[in-house]
This record gives C-alpha cells, sequence and structure tokens, in this order.
C-alpha cells in the first residue's frame, strides 16, 4: 500500500447515498425489504483509495474493478482484485480494501441491505474468493448500473425507481454468478476474447486491422468476428473504437489535454475526424463531453 490514503473523493467519481430515514422506509416496505441498494458509486482511477473497518459493515458490499488493481483483505487474507474481477464483503465482516499503488483501480460499487441478500449471494456463489466476469457480462453490468444510477438521481425517493434498481442489481448479480465458471469451451472463448482485447488495448494509439488482429489471436477473421458479435454485440474493429473512445472521455474528463492531444493519444492524426467519431459514437462532441457533469 501507498503510504498516503485516501478514504473517498475523487475527480469524477459517482456517488449516491440513501439518506437514513429513507433506507429506514424501504428496510420496511414489502417489496424492498428483502434486498435494496442503500449506497452506490463509482470511482475512476482511484489513486490512494483505501478503506479499513475492523468491525465491518452493516451492509453487504460488491467491488467491480475495471481497471488496474487493488485488494481486499477479509479476516485477516488478502485477495488480489484485477481487472473485470468481482469482489464481495459481507455484512458485518471486518475488512479493509485499496486501490494498487502501482496501478491504482477504477471501481463499481453498491452497498446492499435486506433480509434476503446473504442468501441470494450464497445461492449464487459470490462471496469468498473474487469471481471473474465474462466479456458480455462487463458490458452488462455497465449498463445496469448506469441505469441505476440515472434513476436514484433523476428520482431519489421514488418508491417505483427503488424497487426498479434493487430488482435490476439482483438480477445482474445472478447473471453474473451463472455465469462463473462455465464449460471447458466457453473458457476457451474469454481466452480468445480476452486476448483479442489486451492487443487492442495495447494499440489504442495506433490503428490495427482484422487481418492483423485474427492472426494474433491465432483465429480466422470469420470466427473472430463471430465471437465478438455474440459475446459484446460489436464487430471487432467496432469493439477497438469503442475501446479508443472510452479512453478519449477519460483524458479528456482527468486531464488538461487539447483535444488534438487527445486525438492522437488514441490514434486519429486528424482532431477534426476523431471529433466526429467521438460524437457519433459517445452522442455530443469532445468538448461537450468534457464540460458535462460526471456525477
Amino acid at each position: 500500500m501507498d503510504d498516503i490514503q485516501k478514504p473517498e473523493g475523487f475527480p469524477q467519481e459517482k456517488l449516491f447515498v440513501l439518506p437514513d430515514y429513507f433506507a429506514v422506509e424501504l428496510a420496511e416496505f414489502e417489496l424492498t425489504k428483502n434486498f435494496y441498494a442503500s449506497d452506490i458509486g463509482y470511482f475512476p482511477r482511484a489513486r490512494h483509495h483505501y478503506r479499513d473497518r475492523p468491525e465491518g459493515c452493516d451492509s453487504h458490499i460488491v467491488i467491480y474493478c475495471t481497471d488496474g488493481a487493488g485488494w481486499v483483505e477479509q479476516e485477516g487474507k488478502t485477495q488480489p482484485i484485477a481487472e473485470r474481477h468481482l469482489a464481495v464483503i459481507p455484512a458485518g465482516v471486518p475488512h479493509r480494501y485499496g486501490a494498487s499503488a502501482e496501478s491504482p483501480w477504477s471501481i463499481y460499487w453498491f452497498h446492499l441491505r435486506g433480509d434476503h441478500v446473504d442468501a441470494h449471494l450464497r445461492l449464487y456463489g459470490l462471496g469468498g474468493r473474487p469471481v471473474q466476469v465474462s466479456i458480455g457480462m462487463h458490458t452488462h453490468f455497465l449498463e445496469s448500473f448506469e441505469r441505476c444510477y440515472s434513476l436514484l438521481l433523476d428520482k431519489p425517493y421514488s418508491l417505483p425507481a427503488q424497487v426498479q434498481v434493487s430488482q435490476t442489481l439482483a438480477q445482474l448479480l445472478g447473471a453474473i454468478g451463472l455465469g462463473t465458471g462455465g464449460t471447458s469451451r466457453q473458457r476457451k472463448r474469454e481466452e480468445d476474447i480476452e486476448r483479442a482485447i489486451r492487443y487492442m488495448n495495447d494499440h489504442l494509439q495506433s490503428s490495427i486491422t482484422l487481418p492483423e488482429l485474427a492472426f494474433h489471436t491465432g483465429l480466422s477473421k470469420q470466427h473472430l468476428i463471430y465471437l465478438f458479435k455474440q459475446e459484446t454485440s460489436f464487430s471487432p474493429i467496432d469493439y477497438f473504437l469503442r475501446l479508443k473512445m472510452q479512453r478519449a472521455g477519460q483524458l479528456l474528463s482527468l486531464t488538461g489535454m487539447a483535444i488534438k492531444e487527445v486525438a492522437a493519444e488514441v490514434g486519429f492524426g486528424d482532431p477534426y475526424y476523431f471529433s466526429r467519431m467521438f460524437k457519433k459514437l459517445m452522442g455530443v462532441s469532445p468538448s461537450d463531453y468534457r464540460s458535462m457533469p460526471k456525477g
């Protein structure tokens, strides 16, 4: 761990904490008393992030790492958390966790309360060791989180919105639990896609072609397209472009780099073409994206 420890507060974070009086209402309402979220958030590149709860927490904590790395210690046992790994800390269990000093994690997280949360997590094998989330489920997780977070921001004290959030998170965790492990064939598919995505991430500053990617992964072009369509709903090159734009969005939000510098950083020599492509995929221009509030 770093000598500097920062419990919370990060640039461009997303954070929603339920007021105590409304948490009491959800704990008594028949459609949420068994499963509801009390806190939900996203910390991007959370350098020095650290939490220490010697007495545990009154909620079950779900942490999903999308970038970088960190660690979770429960009852004296430390487990590393890598990209696309999900960890669950049961309520009442003493724990600590924090971001890697060398490559601080980006994490989505939420706190769950309710009479059935523990049974739900145990039913789907979530708890104990961190689990790896598939590429397809990764996309599903991000979409589900954004839907829940938007609902909570727009209608924080709406019981119908809270019911929707609780049901969405319960279904999400169930789907992750069902998808954990899988057959050897499914694991092979995941390994093939991960190898391709690693190559993409290593070449965000340049361009790659489908034949080049197929050669690197040892797959035919047709099979590579099939795998990506099945797991991500995008073609390999479309997925690569989206990785570039996600990286560009991070640079726009977290740095003071000029737009032409951001364009060059993700392999676009023409900043005007980059801006058109960014708006096409992200829905807004780079300058508008930079000025948008992010939570």
